[in-house]
């Protein structure tokens, strides 16, 4: 039954007996199956015997068993099929059951698999599965590492913004480095595509009266306000449905400030979120189902939000406000400063203050002047200067927030951890990179997502560990940028301290065992598609998880390496834990060249094969 499938599908382009290597691949996709084109050449070069660029139906049956033909999944069939040609029903009932924890998988469940991937029309109508069928299944996304119901929407979006992490960017018109770089529109419709939720505009004033974005005193380039906005307006919820918030860095000028306001108002329209939800003072902030398809700007602003809501339907074209705030020359500790009224009594009090840190250095006041057009535009993300966890509990308003350097944050979060995270549960927090990565590179989020900061912003355009935590853990509910966090960081009287782990978890131990690998990307320091292939497995987590193991070394294998081996971790704290897969090409005993890395949440993984 597979041969005759076989040459039925083959028969046509081999009426002139040969194939040249384009007809090859175009096989290939007649076949459904994932092929990697430099290993497709590798195998088609060594068949090509006579070096005539032509390859006979003989040679191309071995092609398409090298490249298809897994023997690891041929053992797993041969192990459930009867006579080693054909899943029935109950066989197939009985794998989804036993192998791939599917306990109320069933003969309707094992019939629309049939249905869905066996290409042998006179199979599927006798409703059995062929290896062909097989093959295709265990290649598909049903049998992806990542659960299918965490690839939608399914966790409790009607919670208050804080109560989530939130995918978000850092100077997002960058696309290179901080100095010289270019500042580009595609950093901003990337990173909404890649559900970023969370954008940074740094607004200067340009000329004509027309604000522009760039990273201030550098050599970066400079791009229009007006088009980033644009931008912003087309691209924001083509990836999710769910509310961006805008950063504004603002150094512009007040008459530039109402040019920034009224473009705001005019492009996103009834989306720029102008009032709260049904018009009232609320008590807490609103969820992210209340706020679907809407746009929040962060901002310094003036006055309170009950203020604002009183001065509704009013023109403030032409109205400035005026307030002193404290500026820090500690680039490491907060070189991100922002605004509050009552700054300098919160001034005062830092001096007898038992807030986090080391003291700081020389301060200095300045007067900052803002448009009131564009203060009126904040309101559930006014910018606050962060002082103590005390002076939040007793002044800070629940729709104020405030943006801290990674130094600061870093060493808030070892001397105060369950503090920040107490904080943390009612206030959002944003946490940027120290001014000092002019190069771009990036700091380790998952510190900060262990004590429950929001908006933990990093560079989107430089690939790395730390972009592979990120992208990996909004996988998760559906890749909305919206991830409820884990309830012991939702609870204002926690006790949890990612530092000392004391409470009752809900700890486990992880099995993973890596079978094979398929097709892998030949070395960049290779020249030939050989290499010599090991995984490691890693674990991000709280500090006492942070760990990894890895297999042995594959010799000369990259395109169907085996390693058949079990890794077994003991994790404390599954809710906050990322594994990451690394396939790493040994070059020596003492070097790896990277050849591709999967990211995704513990809590995340299927089980099975």
């Amino acid at each position: 039954m597979e041969a005759r499938w076989f040459l039925s599908v083959i028969h046509d382009k081999f009426r002139k007996g040969r194939i040249n290597f384009e007809s090859t691949l175009e096989l290939l996709t007649k076949f459904d199956i994932p092929f990697d084109y430099v290993h497709v050449k590798y195998i088609f070069k060594a068949s090509d015997t006579l070096k005539t660029g032509h390859i006979t139906i003989e040679d191309f049956r071995g092609i398409y068993r090298a490249i298809a033909h897994r023997c690891e999944i041929h053992d797993l069939f041969k192990i459930h099929s009867r006579n080693n040609k054909i899943l029935q029903l109950s066989d197939l009932v009985g794998f989804l059951r036993n192998q791939q924890f599917q306990t109320d998988a069933s003969e309707t469940t094992a019939s629309d698999l049939i249905a869905k991937f066996e290409p042998i029309e006179e199979a599927k109508r006798n409703r059995e599965m062929t290896f062909e069928g097989f093959l295709r299944y265990m290649s598909s996304e049903d049998c992806a590492l990542l659960k299918e119901e965490h690839r939608t929407v399914y966790q409790d979006m009607t919670r208050p913004l804080s109560e989530y992490f939130i995918s978000s960017s850092h100077n997002t018109y960058l696309i290179s480095d901080q100095l010289i770089g270019p500042s580009h529109l595609w950093g901003y419709a990337s990173a909404l595509m890649k559900g970023c939720r969370c954008l940074e505009i740094d607004c200067w004033d340009g000329p004509n009266g027309d604000p522009i974005v760039y990273h201030g005193h550098t050599l970066t380039s400079k791009i229009s306000f007006k088009t980033v906005i644009q931008v912003i307006y087309k691209y924001a919820f083509l990836a999710s449905d769910y509310p961006v918030i805008v950063s504004l860095e603002n150094h512009c000028s007040p008459k530039q400030q109402e040019v920034m306001a009224d473009y705001m108002k005019t492009i996103l329209g009834d989306r720029l979120v102008t009032t709260t939800v049904d018009g009232t003072m609320p008590k807490e902030l609103p969820s992210p189902e209340d706020l679907k398809f809407k746009i929040l700007i962060k901002n310094k602003k003036l006055g309170t939000l009950e203020e604002t809501l009183d001065r509704m339907g009013t023109d403030f074209h032409g109205q400035t406000g005026e307030f002193e705030e404290v500026e820090t020359t500690d680039d490491e500790l907060d070189d991100e400063p922002s605004a509050s009224a009552k700054q300098p009594l919160l001034k005062k009090r830092r001096s007898s203050s038992k807030g986090a840190g080391p003291p700081r250095k020389k301060q200095k006041i300045k007067k900052v002047k803002i448009a009131l057009a564009l203060s009126e535009l904040v309101i559930y993300t006014k910018s606050r200067k962060f002082v103590s966890f005390e002076d939040s509990r007793e002044n800070q308003k629940f729709y104020e927030n405030h943006s801290m350097s990674e130094g600061k944050a870093r060493k808030t979060a070892k001397v105060q951890a369950t503090e920040f995270i107490q904080h943390n549960v009612r206030f959002l927090s944003r946490i940027y990179p120290k001014g000092t990565r002019t190069n771009s590179s990036n700091y380790n989020p998952q510190e900060f997502w262990n004590v429950g900061c929001q908006l933990v912003a990093l560079n989107f355009q430089t690939a790395g560990i730390q972009m592979d935590l990120q992208n990996g853990k909004f996988l998760d509910n559906g890749g909305t940028g919206y991830i409820l966090k884990p309830e012991f960081l939702r609870q204002g009287d926690t006790q949890f301290n990612p530092y000392n782990i004391t409470e009752a978890h809900h700890a486990i131990t992880l099995t993973i065992t890596i079978i094979s690998g398929h097709q892998l990307p030949p070395s960049s320091l290779s020249r030939s598609n050989k290499a010599d292939p090991l995984v490691v497995i890693e674990i991000h987590g709280v500090p006492e998880d942070q760990t990894k193991l890895q297999t042995c070394v594959v010799k000369a294998n990259a395109l169907c390496p085996r390693w058949n081996q079990t890794l077994t971790f003991h994790v404390q704290v599954p809710e906050l834990a990322l594994v990451r897969f690394v396939v790493e090409d040994q070059l020596s005993l003492a070097s790896n060249d990277f050849l591709g890395q999967y990211t995704l949440p513990l809590l995340s993984m299927n089980k099975g094969k």
